[in-house]
């Protein structure tokens, strides 16, 4: 192994290193609920309510598309009434929470890692300290604190209005039956599905957060720095939830299947 693959190595668990001591300072602050609530309150607003839109909008499209892609395979084996149960699992267990955080990471995620980033530049955040406030109470605890109550809100957003988009499309425009077409769906979409598409929605606002605000804070100097901390915040928290989600349907399927 050269050199320049030693370091890179090196770099990155130091960097996972630096990754979990900030999710465990985090975690220990959200038990202890040291946060400003003032804050707080400001993060919720900007991280639930002013995502809604495209929130709301890639639900409800995604809803329609895959409801329509749907009834055009089940159309074929005259299958027709159960294209809204497989919409209502699919945005339930997989596509409701995953794009619900893909469109979150892309808005609220690089917006974080620039804030922070930006205060990291102009020394505020050696500031907070020199005032004897700790960085990680004051700029982490409210964004992680409000990513994980807003993402399990902002996924039921975009399941509910999925499933009724493509309810619309499938009784207006395909012509199915609306009846059976809501008794499939109620049928097969249970509790389960829910239920493992808000628990995946809590960990991946964590991930979000955390990514962004550990990007933020170790950003680069000078304004190329803080753009490379944006870019990276949006692409790490991409894959890993990505990543997580697969771990997650299997962990969760597993463990709501044997109850």
């Amino acid at each position: 192994m050269t050199s320049s693959a030693k370091e890179r190595v090196v770099n990155m668990l130091a960097g996972l290193g630096e990754f979990a001591f900030l999710a465990r300072d985090t975690a220990a602050s959200l038990l202890r609920l040291k946060v400003t609530w003032r804050d707080f309150l400001f993060q919720f607003y900007s991280i639930g309510v002013e995502s809604q839109a495209v929130v709301l909008i890639t639900g409800a499209f995604t809803g329609m598309v895959l409801g329509a892609q749907t009834y055009f395979q089940f159309h074929k084996v005259h299958m027709d009434t159960a294209t809204l149960a497989v919409v209502a699992v699919s945005m339930c267990d997989e596509l409701g929470p995953v794009l619900t955080a893909l469109m979150v990471a892309g808005r609220v995620g690089a917006a974080i890692a620039a804030e922070i980033g930006t205060m990291r530049v102009t020394e505020q955040i050696d500031a907070l300290r020199t005032l004897a406030t700790h960085p990680v109470d004051y700029l982490v605890v409210p964004r992680v604190g409000a990513a994980i109550l807003t993402m399990p809100l902002l996924t039921m957003e975009a399941i509910c209005v999925g499933i009724g988009a493509s309810y619309l499309v499938s009784t207006r425009l395909l012509g199915i039956d609306p009846a059976y077409l809501w008794y499939n769906a109620l049928h097969f979409a249970g509790d389960a599905d829910i239920v493992i598409g808000v628990t995946k929605a809590v960990f991946y606002g964590g991930i979000i957060s955390l990514i962004s605000c550990y990007k933020g804070m170790t950003c680069g100097q000078g304004a190329e720095g803080v753009g490379r901390a944006t870019t990276q915040a949006v692409v790490y928290s991409a894959i890993t939830v990505l990543i997580v989600n697969f771990f997650l349907t299997l962990t969760l399927g597993k463990l709501l299947g044997l109850l």
